[in-house]
């Protein structure tokens, strides 16, 4: 098979419905809108979310919370995700992307969830007093950024 003899399956591609070209078509004269009113006319049709007049339902509800915008992400890992990496290894973001453990390293916090046995050394940006205590109890070291 070549690139030019490529074809979509059967039945997979459909033309389009031409309305509004005759009343041989049998799409003609009003082209499918019914007669009169707000969707019969160009432009016309009501916007997302309108309710008839109606207090519509985003605003009927209450305003919960706080978005903090200036607000930093930070990605969690726990002492315990670090067991598959070798002793005396050093840890960054870009490793942790590596295994897999973190998506995008916008901020990493270390919480002491689990055990650890092998001594490593960390850099993050924060780290709890647990999992600090935790490596450090092994011989790692953890660098805060």
């Amino acid at each position: 098979m070549k690139l030019h003899e490529l074809r979509p399956p059967e039945g997979s591609r459909k033309k389009r419905r031409r309305v509004g070209r005759g009343e041989g078509s049998g799409r003609g004269k009003t082209a499918g809108r019914g007669t009169k009113g707000q969707n019969a006319r160009s432009g016309g049709g009501v916007s997302v979310g309108f309710e008839g007049g109606q207090m519509p339902l985003q605003r009927r509800i209450p305003k919960r919370g706080f978005t903090n915008i200036f607000g930093k992400k930070y990605e969690i890992i726990n002492v315990k995700d670090l067991r598959s990496f070798a002793s005396g290894e050093t840890i960054d973001g870009e490793k942790l992307r590596e295994a897999g453990l973190v998506k995008k390293s916008v901020g990493l916090k270390l919480l002491g969830v689990g055990e650890i046995s092998n001594p490593l050394t960390i850099r993050v940006d924060k780290v709890s007093r647990t999992a600090r205590e935790k490596i450090e109890a092994v011989g790692g070291t953890v660098e805060v950024a």
